[in-house]
């Protein structure tokens, strides 16, 4: 049954469809290999196996009249940020003990709908701040992937090997895996690391500064952050409210496509919600692109760049090239200001949202003296180091004095990228291409990050800035650097255009090929 496990989603649901396996065999599968992995990578926080027991249940019932959503009988994990009735809710924070919510997200309602079924809550940072998931209460997520070092041995005499006959004197290549734990990437690091080692069909994500993309391509995973507005944000919780979307990890770009379509919606309760049709994006996929215009921003070649990152972009525009794109050198000016001006207004909108965690009406409770020690005790108990660095820098910046100077500001260099991007497309360009991150899996409890947090921020410096712009975003697994590890292309398109992105993103994935961990947990 472990076999099913490695089904794609468009794979499961022939055979599901086709009657060849049942939605409790392939959740069974799925909940086997949690329980084997689990322990080691630290991906769920919390595994529902009774309700995706009933769920599958209730998908063979529908599947053997012939009828079944889009989704129906593929196993799911859900990010900790999205409410499930009546399931551990926390966004990964101690703050939000026990809490159980009475509703249902709309996204997850839509998965439900669609007869997706879940297999439970996945680990992320915690209230969504964090680039390696290593923030979270529930401890760090481990990556699948781990650094692999290939040695070449001088045979001493004839020898049969693995490989075959080498004769004396020959040589021979030996891979062998580094034990170095590394991290998924965040705050999404649970999803990312489950949907890569074939612990779910496919994760929920949100991203508001590249928690999607960035998770993804650490993780040999495709990630795709819509344009805001197109996924509602009705149950998710809070972080940042204009720049946090939902979107899918999944393991290849037409099981993201199927994801989007089912997640996608307008609703009534998210004002920030766009009325408008939502596309079969997986038609999208297989179509040419010839005679599209591909932009590549020079300012997105940063000092330092690995030179793996920069071959793999290089790599990137000739596979595009070769299937009929134009390739067009472009300029993104405001692109420098976009990290710093993000950790303004992230920060200010996070100091506001979480206001409401203070211990009277739900999760964690500090007794105090009066109501104020007891709000000041619990949040002090309840929120950890990186929640509360970016709520004191939120504050700061919103206060009296320094709104005018910093918080005014970083919203008018907001613009002025909005404005870069809708230039580049009104001259004709089609879609971006630029790398996803400035490097590969690092290590987990790296010293050069956890000494100076300014380092881990720069891990969002080529996906911060689609947020910003409120753009849509995919990251495509597209090679390995000298260790090993798996580096993705970032692509970026016009506003509610995901469809290009596929069709684009598509042609990527053809050319790289599929890339999965060697199994070692």
């Amino acid at each position: 049954m472990s076999d099913l496990t490695h089904l794609t989603i468009s794979e499961a649901r022939a055979k599901l469809r086709g009657k060849e396996i049942t939605a409790a065999e392939i959740t069974e599968a799925y909940l086997a290999a949690i329980d084997r992995a689990n322990p080691v990578l630290n991906a769920y926080v919390t595994v529902t196996a009774d309700k995706a027991r009933d769920m599958a249940k209730a998908s063979d019932a529908r599947l053997a009249t012939g009828e079944g959503g889009a989704l129906e009988g593929i196993p799911l994990g859900i990010k900790d940020l999205f409410a499930t009735e009546g399931i551990h809710t926390q966004a990964c924070s101690h703050v939000l003990d026990g809490f159980k919510p009475h509703y249902e997200s709309t996204v997850t309602s839509n998965l439900w709908a669609d007869g997706a079924v879940m297999l439970g809550k996945l680990n992320m940072d915690e209230f969504a701040m964090g680039s390696s998931n290593e923030t979270s209460y529930y401890g760090p997520v481990i990556n699948p992937w781990r650094r692999s070092r290939v040695d070449t041995v001088v045979m001493p005499t004839t020898h049969q090997g693995d490989g075959g006959f080498v004769p004396a004197g020959g040589t021979k290549t030996a891979r062998t895996l580094d034990n170095a734990q590394l991290v998924p990437g965040g705050s999404s690091g649970g999803s990312a690391s489950s949907v890569a080692a074939f612990l779910c069909a496919g994760a929920t994500a949100t991203d508001t500064g590249g928690s999607i993309r960035q998770p993804a391509a650490l993780t040999g995973t495709v990630g795709i952050k819509p344009t805001y507005g197109r996924c509602s944000r009705w149950g998710i919780v809070a972080f940042a409210s204009s720049l946090d979307q939902a979107g899918p990890i999944a393991r290849d770009v037409r099981d993201a496509a199927i994801l989007l379509k089912s997640m996608a919606s307008v609703d009534p309760k998210d004002t920030t919600s766009v009325d408008r049709p939502v596309p079969d994006y997986e038609a999208a996929i297989g179509k040419p692109i010839k005679g599209m215009k591909v932009g590549i921003p020079k300012e997105y070649r940063v000092d330092g760049m690995p030179e793996d990152i920069e071959s793999l972009w290089q790599k990137g525009i000739a596979w595009l090239k070769d299937a009929g794109a134009e390739i067009v050198d472009i300029s993104l000016p405001h692109t420098k200001y976009a990290l710093p001006a993000y950790y303004i207004v992230a920060p200010a909108e996070a100091s506001s949202n979480l206001a409401r965690y203070d211990g009277v009406r739900y999760g964690l409770r500090v007794p105090g003296k009066d109501i104020v020690d007891m709000y000041e005790k619990t949040r002090a108990a309840g929120f950890g180091r990186e929640v509360k660095r970016r709520i004191m820098i939120g504050t700061y910046v919103l206060s009296a004095g320094y709104y005018d100077a910093y918080y005014l500001q970083a919203q008018k260099v907001r613009t002025l990228i909005k404005r870069d991007f809708e230039n580049v497309f009104a001259a004709g360009v089609d879609v971006i291409l630029t790398p996803a991150t400035p490097s590969a899996a690092f290590g987990i409890a790296d010293e050069d990050m956890a000494s100076d947090p300014v380092k881990m921020y720069l891990n969002d410096i080529f996906t911060v800035t689609v947020n910003m712009a409120g753009l849509p975003g995919i990251s495509v697994p597209a090679g390995l650097d000298g260790k090993g590890l798996p580096l993705g292309l970032q692509l970026i398109g016009r506003p509610f255009d995901e469809e290009t992105l596929f069709q684009t993103a598509n042609v990527i994935e053809q050319a790289a090929g599929r890339f999965q961990p060697e199994k070692w947990w």
